[in-house]
């Protein structure tokens, strides 16, 4: 039985077809799909408008620290991920993909408020894009013509969801009656949806791009060839805390937690927001 799996893999390999997914792999793929479906719809349920925006996001980088570190120490890889870590390499490393994706966050929380969760999937899906954007100037790594093709076609369905263009534009782009409808958008629809959603998408590409010159470049490299991701996760976490800590001595957010508390405008009910963010 196991020669055969290895002559099927062969095969693969040679006839340039990768193996079939596994079941495992396919379980991952649903749970990473209902993770894309519900996390928008609990976002918006358990962080209103009125909740302080750093509470949330330090509360997630918490709770990915240590979720991350729980699953080095059960997977017995934290001494070895940990072997070659040096502050320097940490400065170096982490702190300004730590502050892209901080920035990611608020505006992805932002987001997540203002618009329903179709939208908000929809235009999320632009990171595609910007990933393929800044893999290419970050990291050289080129797409092919069909590959451009769907990234464009991405974007034009994008822009069709949430009405910035018209089918008919696309059908008829010489048609007076089009003129103008396209563009019809309230501002605050823009300002604190569209966009922040957008820079977001923008952003994750941007820091997914860095990160992944980081991991598999020499800057990202330690004795051992690479850094550990989960543990990379982690440092990555520990900077956007200090970046947050920082940033609450000269933000509303710091003020409004100095005189009302870490969790201002969070009731026992919102407080469910943080194991929406684990899932």
């Amino acid at each position: 039985m196991s020669s055969t799996n290895t002559e099927l893999k062969a095969r693969a390999k040679s006839s340039g077809h990768s193996a079939p997914l596994s079941v495992r792999a396919l379980g991952y793929m649903c749970l990473l799909a209902l993770q894309f479906g519900l996390q928008p719809i609990l976002t918006r349920r358990f962080t209103p408008p009125t909740v302080c925006r750093t509470t949330v996001i330090i509360g997630q980088e918490m709770l990915k620290f240590f979720l991350g570190l729980f699953m080095l120490t059960t997977s017995g890889n934290f001494k070895r991920a940990i072997a070659d870590w040096s502050i320097h390499s940490w400065i170096t490393v982490a702190c300004v993909p730590a502050a892209l994706y901080t920035v990611q966050n608020l505006s992805a929380l932002v987001a997540y408020q203002n618009l329903d969760a179709i939208t908000f999937n929809v235009l999320n899906q632009t990171k595609t894009l910007s990933a393929a954007l800044c893999c290419y100037l970050i990291i050289g790594r080129k797409q092919s013509r069909l590959q451009v093709t769907a990234l464009i076609l991405l974007l034009v369905s994008a822009l069709v969801i949430e009405k910035i263009i018209s089918l008919d534009s696309l059908l008829s782009p010489f048609s007076p009656e089009c003129d103008g409808k396209s563009l019809q958008m309230s501002t605050r629809h823009f300002t604190h949806g569209v966009f922040p959603v957008l820079l977001a998408s923008f952003i994750s590409g941007l820091a997914g791009a860095i990160t992944q010159k980081n991991l598999q470049g020499d800057s990202g490299c330690g004795k051992s060839g690479g850094k550990n991701a989960v543990f990379f996760s982690m440092e990555l976490c520990v900077a956007s805390l200090l970046l947050l800590a920082a940033s609450l001595l000269v933000t509303e957010d710091g003020k409004r937690i100095k005189e009302n508390g870490f969790f201002d405008e969070v009731s026992m009910k919102n407080r469910a927001f943080s194991w929406h963010f684990v899932f």
